[in-house]
């Protein structure tokens, strides 16, 4: 490369030195009109370039100018990375390092607009697609459809597609305690129904990886996702695999001989909790991830709204603990059966609290096992709940807080009331799935307002706050 340059501008000469009087002049002329003293115009400007070849020969001329152009390419070789396209291999590199916009905001998301719109339409979907596992999980709960399947397969499998195949799952239900115990006039049609159900929800859940794991492969090939967005995002696809993983630990505790020969199968309340948690915890996750990468910035367009913010949010936070420990305490609800225990409201029964609620031994095991005690624990809990809210509502009322903000109070406190009268109309109406299904949805729904509330209320960029007036070196 070197040796054909050389010659090729030695058979040029006549043309550089021509070039190099045009070009003399022509940056002669710009640097009397604009001077700069910059050490970077210093370095690019041609005059200093030039200078150095005054008065000098052809030859000299050509010398210098020969190795000018090598130092050239040779520095771009050496810096060649600077130009290349982010790629999946580079992902550790610049193109996939966080990245910081000119106003000094640290994005989740490279590449501009469109590729943020993506990114936060691709969560936003794989939020909402939890969010329908979830309620398909409770009615397969509802149904009591759980434990048809009684093996598990990390893949997945195809289901029965014949008489004979669908006869081999039938008699290994036939096995279970559920069916010895609950089911035993139960025929192979309605075994086929209650199969379904879990199948449907295994495999919704398996989709979902595919879902989630393509995309993010090729925003990670584009070069969209930074190093932040990358670790929190594996780190829920991590925990989503392991879902299955939990699920299967659950049903496998159903499977399993009751220790009291008048007890009911059913999986263990723990284990249920332990599954429903992690799912929420899944669809927060990506909820909360999904509203950082199209909403980066908390609406701030003045001093006191950003005040307000700050006030709302000291408040949000433990009212926003306290809904996510009533929807636990839901599958408590669920595992123990309890739902059954009293459907009367607001007693339970004849009395305010049942003479059993203290009569299991140690005492712990009342909270988490005595079916008078986990509905009664619900019902505080709720109530709680609804009282916390009005309250956040009520404290907020004369706050000069932004709209929205003001708004989402607003629509928090009317879930929170719709989530009651759910409630007290399931356990009223003896647990029927469709109420019990809708229960279980409005509690994924008022955390999620919770969620949205929590992320308007977030501290500003230094950056947005310097752009506020009186604003600049005020810490809230």
């Amino acid at each position: 490369m070197e040796s054909r340059l050389v010659w090729l501008l030695g058979r040029k000469s006549k043309a550089l030195n021509s070039l190099y009087n045009n070009v003399k002049g022509l940056s002669s002329r710009v640097l009397n009109e604009q001077p700069s003293k910059s050490p970077s115009s210093q370095l690019l400007n041609p005059s200093r370039f030039f200078s150095s070849l005054s008065g000098r020969s052809t030859t000299a001329t050509y010398v210098s100018a020969r190795n000018s152009v090598i130092y050239g390419f040779r520095a771009i070789h050496r810096h060649r990375k600077d130009f290349n396209v982010p790629s999946y291999r580079s992902m550790s590199t610049g193109a996939f390092a966080s990245i910081e916009s000119k106003e000094g905001l640290k994005l989740l998301v490279t590449a501009g607009p469109h590729a943020q719109k993506m990114v936060g339409i691709w969560l936003f979907a794989s939020a909402a697609w939890v969010f329908s596992m979830v309620v398909l999980g409770g009615v397969t709960r509802l149904t009591r459809s759980g434990l048809s399947m009684t093996d598990w397969k990390f893949t997945g499998s195809l289901p029965p597609m014949s008489d004979a195949d669908w006869l081999i799952e039938f008699e290994k239900y036939q096995q279970s305690p559920e069916y010895k115990r609950v089911n035993k006039a139960m025929t192979i049609d309605d075994f086929k129904f209650i199969f379904w159900m879990e199948y449907a929800h295994r495999m919704w859940g398996r989709a979902l990886g595919i879902m989630f794991a393509l995309p993010f492969s090729y925003f990670l090939r584009k070069g969209y996702i930074t190093v932040p967005l990358g670790l929190r995002l594996s780190a829920l696809f991590a925990l989503g695999a392991g879902q299955g993983l939990i699920g299967w630990w659950m049903v496998k505790s159903g499977l399993e001989e009751p220790p009291s020969e008048y007890a009911q199968p059913r999986v263990s309340p723990y284990r249920l909790a332990a599954h429903l948690t992690s799912a929420f915890v899944i669809y927060c996750g990506l909820f909360w991830t999904a509203l950082s990468v199209v909403m980066p910035e908390p609406p701030a367009e003045s001093v006191a709204w950003v005040r307000g913010a700050a006030k709302v949010k000291r408040l949000a936070l433990p009212v926003s603990v306290l809904v996510g420990i009533t929807a636990v305490s839901g599958a408590f609800v669920a595992g123990n059966d309890a739902g059954h225990a009293f459907n009367t409201f607001p007693k339970m029964g004849d009395t305010w609290i049942p003479d059993d609620v203290l009569s299991m031994k140690p005492l712990l095991r009342n909270f988490f096992e005595n079916t008078s005690t986990v509905q009664l624990d619900h019902r505080i809990l709720a109530t709680a709940t609804l009282t916390s809210i009005v309250g956040l509502w009520w404290s907020t009322r004369k706050l000069d807080i932004h709209p929205a903000i003001r708004s989402l109070i607003g629509s928090t406190m009317g879930m929170a009331a719709v989530q009651v009268t759910l409630g007290i109309s399931t356990l009223l109406s003896y647990v029927p799935v469709s109420l019990g299904t809708a229960h279980q949805a409005g509690a994924l729904t008022l955390l999620t307002l919770m969620i949205l509330l929590n992320h308007t209320v977030r501290k500003p960029s230094l950056s947005l706050l310097k752009s506020l007036p009186s604003v600049v070196r005020t810490t809230l």
